[in-house]
Protein backbone atom coordinates (compact mmCIF):
# COMPACT_ATOMS: atom_id res chain seq x y z
CA UNK A 1 0.00 0.00 0.00
CA UNK A 2 1.17 3.36 -1.06
CA UNK A 3 1.84 5.98 1.78
CA UNK A 4 3.65 8.77 2.59
CA UNK A 5 7.13 9.26 4.57
CA UNK A 6 7.31 12.26 7.01
CA UNK A 7 9.56 13.97 4.12
CA UNK A 8 5.96 13.89 1.63
CA UNK A 9 8.29 11.22 -0.24
CA UNK A 10 6.15 8.53 -1.31
CA UNK A 11 6.74 5.33 0.37
CA UNK A 12 6.37 2.12 -0.49
CA UNK A 13 8.80 0.76 2.02
CA UNK A 14 11.69 -1.40 1.88
CA UNK A 15 12.97 -4.95 0.65
CA UNK A 16 16.33 -4.75 3.44
CA UNK A 17 18.01 -1.80 2.75
CA UNK A 18 16.51 -1.61 -0.69
CA UNK A 19 13.61 0.99 -1.23
CA UNK A 20 10.61 -0.33 -3.41
CA UNK A 21 10.27 1.64 -6.50
CA UNK A 22 7.20 4.47 -6.71
CA UNK A 23 4.43 1.74 -7.91
CA UNK A 24 3.47 -1.86 -7.89
CA UNK A 25 3.13 -1.69 -11.84
CA UNK A 26 6.58 -0.27 -11.64
CA UNK A 27 8.33 -2.92 -9.58
CA UNK A 28 6.85 -5.47 -11.71
CA UNK A 29 7.99 -4.19 -15.06
CA UNK A 30 11.84 -4.17 -13.03
CA UNK A 31 11.17 -7.60 -12.26
CA UNK A 32 10.77 -8.65 -15.86
CA UNK A 33 13.34 -5.99 -17.12
CA UNK A 34 15.53 -8.02 -15.17
CA UNK A 35 14.50 -11.39 -16.21
CA UNK A 36 15.20 -9.98 -19.98
CA UNK A 37 19.28 -9.04 -18.84
CA UNK A 38 19.43 -12.32 -16.80
CA UNK A 39 18.56 -14.43 -19.37
CA UNK A 40 20.20 -11.94 -22.20
CA UNK A 41 23.42 -12.40 -20.26
CA UNK A 42 23.55 -15.62 -18.26
CA UNK A 43 21.73 -17.67 -21.30
CA UNK A 44 21.90 -15.96 -24.20
CA UNK A 45 25.64 -14.72 -24.33
CA UNK A 46 27.79 -17.64 -23.70
CA UNK A 47 26.79 -18.78 -27.01
CA UNK A 48 27.53 -15.22 -28.35
CA UNK A 49 30.68 -15.69 -26.89
CA UNK A 50 31.34 -19.22 -28.92
CA UNK A 51 30.27 -17.45 -31.84
CA UNK A 52 32.63 -14.52 -31.55
CA UNK A 53 35.65 -16.90 -31.02
CA UNK A 54 34.87 -18.53 -34.26
CA UNK A 55 34.18 -15.26 -36.00
CA UNK A 56 37.87 -14.03 -34.80
CA UNK A 57 38.85 -17.71 -35.92
CA UNK A 58 37.68 -16.97 -39.63
CA UNK A 59 39.34 -13.36 -39.85
CA UNK A 60 42.77 -15.21 -38.99
CA UNK A 61 43.04 -12.71 -35.63
CA UNK A 62 45.59 -13.60 -33.52
CA UNK A 63 44.93 -15.72 -30.36
CA UNK A 64 41.55 -15.94 -31.44
CA UNK A 65 40.58 -12.43 -31.18
CA UNK A 66 42.05 -12.16 -27.77
CA UNK A 67 44.57 -9.18 -29.08
CA UNK A 68 42.06 -8.07 -31.36
CA UNK A 69 41.55 -4.19 -31.71
CA UNK A 70 37.99 -2.65 -31.06
CA UNK A 71 37.84 -1.75 -35.18
CA UNK A 72 38.94 -5.64 -35.93
CA UNK A 73 36.34 -7.48 -33.74
CA UNK A 74 33.04 -5.59 -35.00
CA UNK A 75 34.84 -6.65 -38.78
CA UNK A 76 34.88 -10.17 -37.35
CA UNK A 77 31.73 -10.53 -35.83
CA UNK A 78 29.32 -7.59 -36.94
CA UNK A 79 27.39 -10.23 -39.36
CA UNK A 80 27.12 -12.68 -37.18
CA UNK A 81 22.92 -12.82 -36.42
CA UNK A 82 22.94 -13.61 -33.35
CA UNK A 83 25.68 -11.21 -32.26
CA UNK A 84 23.26 -8.41 -33.54
CA UNK A 85 20.49 -10.00 -31.63
CA UNK A 86 22.20 -9.53 -28.25
CA UNK A 87 23.49 -6.02 -28.79
CA UNK A 88 19.62 -4.68 -29.29
CA UNK A 89 18.01 -6.80 -26.52
CA UNK A 90 21.00 -5.63 -24.22
CA UNK A 91 20.66 -2.05 -25.21
CA UNK A 92 16.46 -1.83 -25.48
CA UNK A 93 16.32 -3.16 -21.73
CA UNK A 94 18.77 -0.50 -20.76
CA UNK A 95 17.02 1.82 -22.34
CA UNK A 96 13.33 1.01 -21.35
CA UNK A 97 14.58 0.32 -17.98
CA UNK A 98 15.54 3.74 -17.61
CA UNK A 99 13.16 5.10 -19.60
CA UNK A 100 10.32 3.59 -16.97
CA UNK A 101 12.74 5.13 -13.86
CA UNK A 102 12.91 8.64 -15.02
CA UNK A 103 9.31 8.94 -15.80
CA UNK A 104 7.92 7.14 -13.08
CA UNK A 105 10.08 9.59 -10.18
CA UNK A 106 9.38 12.81 -12.52
CA UNK A 107 5.38 12.40 -12.52
CA UNK A 108 6.09 12.60 -8.24
CA UNK A 109 9.10 15.03 -8.53
CA UNK A 110 7.92 17.89 -6.12
CA UNK A 111 7.73 14.54 -3.43
CA UNK A 112 11.42 13.24 -4.12
CA UNK A 113 12.86 16.49 -4.00
CA UNK A 114 11.29 17.84 -0.71
CA UNK A 115 12.90 14.35 0.82
CA UNK A 116 16.47 15.50 -0.33
CA UNK A 117 15.99 18.24 1.33
CA UNK A 118 14.41 17.25 4.55
CA UNK A 119 18.00 14.66 4.65
CA UNK A 120 19.65 17.56 4.24
CA UNK A 121 18.23 19.60 7.38
CA UNK A 122 17.98 16.09 9.06
CA UNK A 123 21.63 15.79 8.91
CA UNK A 124 23.52 19.11 8.96
CA UNK A 125 27.10 18.79 7.81
CA UNK A 126 26.26 15.28 6.12
CA UNK A 127 26.21 16.39 2.50
CA UNK A 128 28.57 19.52 1.79
CA UNK A 129 29.28 21.37 -2.03
CA UNK A 130 29.49 24.47 -3.43
CA UNK A 131 25.75 25.67 -5.17
CA UNK A 132 28.33 27.56 -7.88
CA UNK A 133 30.36 24.00 -8.72
CA UNK A 134 31.12 23.25 -12.34
CA UNK A 135 30.65 19.80 -13.30
CA UNK A 136 33.73 19.52 -16.05
CA UNK A 137 32.13 18.40 -19.42
CA UNK A 138 33.63 14.94 -19.36
CA UNK A 139 31.17 13.85 -16.39
CA UNK A 140 28.47 15.09 -18.64
CA UNK A 141 27.69 12.04 -20.94
CA UNK A 142 24.45 9.33 -20.38
CA UNK A 143 26.96 6.78 -18.80
CA UNK A 144 25.08 3.36 -19.09
CA UNK A 145 22.33 5.66 -21.09
CA UNK A 146 21.01 6.86 -18.18
CA UNK A 147 19.42 9.52 -19.58
CA UNK A 148 21.01 13.45 -18.35
CA UNK A 149 23.55 11.17 -17.32
CA UNK A 150 24.26 11.50 -13.53
CA UNK A 151 24.55 14.80 -13.19
CA UNK A 152 21.50 15.93 -15.56
CA UNK A 153 18.32 15.43 -13.65
CA UNK A 154 17.79 16.45 -9.82
CA UNK A 155 16.34 12.72 -9.34
CA UNK A 156 19.06 11.07 -10.69
CA UNK A 157 20.31 9.09 -7.68
CA UNK A 158 16.65 7.61 -7.31
CA UNK A 159 16.76 6.60 -11.25
CA UNK A 160 20.24 5.22 -10.50
CA UNK A 161 19.64 2.80 -7.49
CA UNK A 162 16.34 1.11 -9.24
CA UNK A 163 18.44 1.49 -12.54
CA UNK A 164 21.39 -0.05 -10.74
CA UNK A 165 19.29 -3.63 -9.37
CA UNK A 166 18.34 -4.17 -12.58
CA UNK A 167 21.98 -3.73 -14.20
CA UNK A 168 23.29 -6.01 -11.07
CA UNK A 169 20.83 -8.55 -12.33
CA UNK A 170 19.33 -8.93 -8.87
CA UNK A 171 22.68 -9.83 -7.37
CA UNK A 172 23.04 -6.59 -5.33
CA UNK A 173 19.68 -6.13 -3.59
CA UNK A 174 21.17 -6.03 -0.44
CA UNK A 175 24.43 -4.78 -1.14
CA UNK A 176 25.89 -8.08 -1.34
CA UNK A 177 28.71 -7.36 -4.48
CA UNK A 178 29.52 -3.70 -2.78
CA UNK A 179 29.78 -5.56 0.82
CA UNK A 180 32.63 -8.08 -1.73
CA UNK A 181 34.72 -4.60 -2.86
CA UNK A 182 34.27 -3.11 0.60
CA UNK A 183 36.36 -6.42 2.06
CA UNK A 184 39.01 -5.98 -0.61
CA UNK A 185 40.09 -2.48 0.83
CA UNK A 186 43.39 -2.71 2.05
CA UNK A 187 44.09 -1.85 5.73
CA UNK A 188 47.39 -0.24 7.12
CA UNK A 189 49.94 -2.57 8.58
CA UNK A 190 49.37 -0.59 11.49
CA UNK A 191 45.76 -0.95 11.39
CA UNK A 192 45.42 2.29 12.72
CA UNK A 193 42.15 3.42 10.37
CA UNK A 194 40.88 7.41 11.19
CA UNK A 195 39.59 8.28 8.16
CA UNK A 196 38.45 6.72 5.09
CA UNK A 197 37.59 8.18 1.62
CA UNK A 198 35.56 6.42 -1.02
CA UNK A 199 36.35 8.34 -3.87
CA UNK A 200 33.68 8.15 -7.04
CA UNK A 201 30.97 7.43 -4.51
CA UNK A 202 27.58 7.24 -6.53
CA UNK A 203 25.10 6.88 -4.15
CA UNK A 204 27.21 5.56 -1.03
CA UNK A 205 26.43 1.89 -1.07
CA UNK A 206 30.32 1.77 -0.40
CA UNK A 207 30.36 4.23 1.99
CA UNK A 208 28.19 3.40 4.24
CA UNK A 209 29.54 -0.47 4.05
CA UNK A 210 33.08 1.32 4.88
CA UNK A 211 31.39 2.87 7.97
CA UNK A 212 30.15 -0.47 9.02
CA UNK A 213 33.47 -2.32 8.52
CA UNK A 214 35.27 0.93 10.01
CA UNK A 215 32.77 1.99 12.72
CA UNK A 216 35.62 4.25 14.89
CA UNK A 217 36.49 5.76 11.61
CA UNK A 218 35.38 9.34 9.80
CA UNK A 219 34.25 7.94 6.61
CA UNK A 220 33.24 10.13 3.58
CA UNK A 221 32.08 9.82 0.15
CA UNK A 222 33.51 12.14 -3.15
CA UNK A 223 31.89 12.60 -6.51
CA UNK A 224 30.81 14.78 -9.08
CA UNK A 225 27.20 14.60 -9.20
CA UNK A 226 25.22 16.41 -6.73
CA UNK A 227 22.03 14.48 -7.72
CA UNK A 228 23.66 11.39 -6.59
CA UNK A 229 25.30 12.69 -3.60
CA UNK A 230 22.11 14.44 -2.57
CA UNK A 231 20.47 10.97 -2.62
CA UNK A 232 23.17 9.20 -1.16
CA UNK A 233 22.82 11.53 1.69
CA UNK A 234 18.85 10.94 1.99
CA UNK A 235 19.96 7.13 1.81
CA UNK A 236 22.57 7.47 4.86
CA UNK A 237 19.79 9.12 6.98
CA UNK A 238 17.16 6.33 6.22
CA UNK A 239 20.35 3.59 7.05
CA UNK A 240 20.97 5.60 10.03
CA UNK A 241 24.58 5.70 8.98
CA UNK A 242 26.76 8.45 10.28
CA UNK A 243 28.95 9.50 6.75
CA UNK A 244 29.85 12.43 4.70
CA UNK A 245 29.48 13.79 1.45
CA UNK A 246 31.50 15.59 -0.70
CA UNK A 247 31.07 16.70 -4.01
CA UNK A 248 34.44 17.44 -5.76
CA UNK A 249 36.74 16.31 -8.71
CA UNK A 250 38.73 13.39 -8.26
CA UNK A 251 41.51 14.94 -10.26
CA UNK A 252 41.32 17.90 -7.61
CA UNK A 253 40.70 16.17 -4.12
CA UNK A 254 39.83 19.04 -1.23
CA UNK A 255 41.97 17.78 1.18
CA UNK A 256 45.38 18.21 3.00
CA UNK A 257 48.09 16.11 2.36
CA UNK A 258 48.39 13.14 4.60
CA UNK A 259 44.75 13.39 5.90
CA UNK A 260 43.62 9.55 4.61
CA UNK A 261 44.25 6.67 5.93
CA UNK A 262 42.41 4.72 3.29
CA UNK A 263 41.27 5.23 -0.18
CA UNK A 264 38.71 2.87 -2.13
CA UNK A 265 37.65 3.65 -6.05
CA UNK A 266 35.45 1.47 -7.08
CA UNK A 267 34.67 1.55 -10.77
CA UNK A 268 35.76 5.12 -11.23
CA UNK A 269 38.40 5.07 -13.16
CA UNK A 270 36.62 3.24 -16.48
CA UNK A 271 34.37 6.59 -16.26
CA UNK A 272 36.74 9.40 -16.62
CA UNK A 273 39.28 10.47 -19.75
CA UNK A 274 42.52 8.99 -19.91
CA UNK A 275 44.50 12.12 -19.65
CA UNK A 276 42.97 11.79 -15.58
CA UNK A 277 44.22 8.32 -14.85
CA UNK A 278 47.68 9.80 -13.62
CA UNK A 279 46.26 12.84 -12.02
CA UNK A 280 43.79 11.28 -10.19
CA UNK A 281 46.50 8.38 -8.53
CA UNK A 282 49.00 11.05 -8.11
CA UNK A 283 46.48 12.67 -5.78
CA UNK A 284 45.50 9.64 -4.36
CA UNK A 285 48.91 9.45 -3.28
CA UNK A 286 49.07 12.96 -2.07
CA UNK A 287 46.07 13.13 0.75
CA UNK A 288 47.05 9.57 2.04
CA UNK A 289 49.52 9.71 5.01
CA UNK A 290 52.50 7.67 5.08
CA UNK A 291 51.62 3.81 5.19
CA UNK A 292 48.30 4.46 4.04
CA UNK A 293 46.57 2.09 1.69
CA UNK A 294 44.61 2.50 -2.06
CA UNK A 295 42.12 -0.34 -3.63
CA UNK A 296 41.05 0.40 -6.81
CA UNK A 297 38.74 -1.61 -8.22
CA UNK A 298 37.74 -1.61 -11.79
CA UNK A 299 37.59 -3.05 -15.19
CA UNK A 300 40.57 -5.24 -16.06
CA UNK A 301 43.96 -4.18 -17.36
CA UNK A 302 45.18 -6.16 -20.35
CA UNK A 303 46.55 -6.60 -23.16
CA UNK A 304 45.04 -9.66 -24.06
CA UNK A 305 41.48 -10.49 -22.93
CA UNK A 306 39.41 -13.56 -24.46
CA UNK A 307 37.49 -12.39 -27.03
CA UNK A 308 34.29 -12.59 -25.77
CA UNK A 309 35.64 -10.16 -22.80
CA UNK A 310 37.10 -7.99 -25.19
CA UNK A 311 34.12 -7.89 -27.26
CA UNK A 312 31.91 -6.97 -24.18
CA UNK A 313 33.94 -4.33 -23.53
CA UNK A 314 33.80 -3.45 -27.23
CA UNK A 315 29.90 -3.11 -26.71
CA UNK A 316 29.78 -1.46 -23.62
CA UNK A 317 32.30 1.90 -25.22
CA UNK A 318 30.07 1.69 -28.61
CA UNK A 319 26.72 0.94 -27.63
CA UNK A 320 26.27 1.10 -23.86
CA UNK A 321 28.07 5.21 -23.43
CA UNK A 322 31.29 3.92 -22.23
CA UNK A 323 33.35 6.09 -24.00
CA UNK A 324 36.49 5.94 -21.41
CA UNK A 325 36.13 2.21 -20.72
CA UNK A 326 39.18 0.94 -23.50
CA UNK A 327 41.69 3.17 -22.45
CA UNK A 328 41.43 2.62 -18.98
CA UNK A 329 41.40 -1.52 -19.83
CA UNK A 330 44.11 -0.73 -22.35
CA UNK A 331 46.34 1.16 -19.79
CA UNK A 332 49.35 -0.27 -17.50
CA UNK A 333 48.01 0.71 -14.12
CA UNK A 334 50.58 -1.13 -11.70
CA UNK A 335 52.84 2.04 -13.71
CA UNK A 336 50.49 4.61 -12.84
CA UNK A 337 50.89 3.70 -9.42
CA UNK A 338 54.36 3.06 -9.36
CA UNK A 339 55.03 6.93 -11.47
CA UNK A 340 53.34 8.15 -8.34
CA UNK A 341 55.60 6.67 -5.81
CA UNK A 342 53.12 3.38 -4.61
CA UNK A 343 54.93 0.38 -3.64
CA UNK A 344 53.49 -3.31 -2.52
CA UNK A 345 51.12 -3.38 -5.65
CA UNK A 346 49.11 -6.46 -5.62
CA UNK A 347 46.43 -7.50 -8.21
CA UNK A 348 43.49 -10.39 -8.09
CA UNK A 349 40.66 -11.04 -10.01
CA UNK A 350 36.81 -10.30 -8.60
CA UNK A 351 34.07 -12.69 -9.09
CA UNK A 352 32.37 -9.29 -10.69
CA UNK A 353 34.51 -9.67 -14.11
CA UNK A 354 36.69 -6.96 -12.32
CA UNK A 355 40.07 -6.44 -10.90
CA UNK A 356 41.00 -5.22 -7.29
CA UNK A 357 44.52 -3.33 -7.08
CA UNK A 358 46.09 -2.55 -4.00
CA UNK A 359 48.84 -0.45 -2.90
CA UNK A 360 50.81 1.21 -0.57
CA UNK A 361 52.22 5.12 0.19
CA UNK A 362 55.49 4.35 1.71
CA UNK A 363 56.45 5.79 5.29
Amino acid sequence: MTGNSESGQPNRGFIGVTPRPPTLEDESYLDFMEGVRNFTIRELFPVVGTQVVEGARRAGLPADGAQASPKELRAATDAIPIVGTWKRIMRSQQQMTWNKLQDSFAAERASYTRALDAAEQQRPGGLEYDPGFQVPDYAKYPIHLQPGGYVGDDLAGYVFHHGTKVFYQGDNDQDELHQQIVNTVREPANGAVKRVLDLGCSIGQCTTLLKQRFPQAEVTGLDVSLPLLRYANRRAVDLDVAVQFRQGLAEQLPYPDGHFDAVLCYILFHEVPERLFQPIINEVFRVLRPGGSYTIVDAPNAKELPAPNRFWLTYDAQYNCEPYSPAFVASDLPALLTNAGFTGIEQASTDMFLSATTAVRPK
